[in-house]
């Protein structure tokens, strides 16, 4: 899988994501996020555009160590030619993160002089 740093030197993948195992996708960018240990968080308007179903809500301690409850979703995500089921956290923010329980077992690097990403 290939993808690009932005000029705010964020390390940008396209996913394939949809809402069932046999819907119809839609390619979405993602923020490869480190700091995130879980699958996907996205914001509610994209949540809503895709079709996610609800699932449940979580317990979340933020970067400021704020402790929220949060929404969860499911969805279904084209993943190294799997379809892969991985739950969807809701949030206000603006761009869609992809967390370090996605990139479990493999290899991630970003070329910040070459402005490229790799993960295979």
């Amino acid at each position: 899988m290939i993808g690009i740093v932005d000029g705010q030197l964020r390390a940008l993948i396209e996913v394939s994501i949809s809402p069932t195992k046999t819907g119809s996708h839609e390619m979405v960018e993602v923020w490869i996020d480190t700091a995130f240990n879980g699958g996907l968080v996205m914001p509610r308007d994209m949540v809503q555009k895709l079709g996610l179903k609800s699932a449940s809500s979580t317990d979340a301690v933020l970067a400021d160590g704020q402790l929220v409850e949060l929404e969860t979703f499911s969805c279904y995500l084209e993943w190294f030619g799997h379809k892969y089921r991985t739950q969807v956290v809701a949030n206000d923010g603006q761009i869609p993160l992809l967390g370090t329980m996605l990139l479990s077992n493999r290899r991630l690097l970003i070329d910040y002089a070459t402005k490229l990403v790799t993960l295979d």
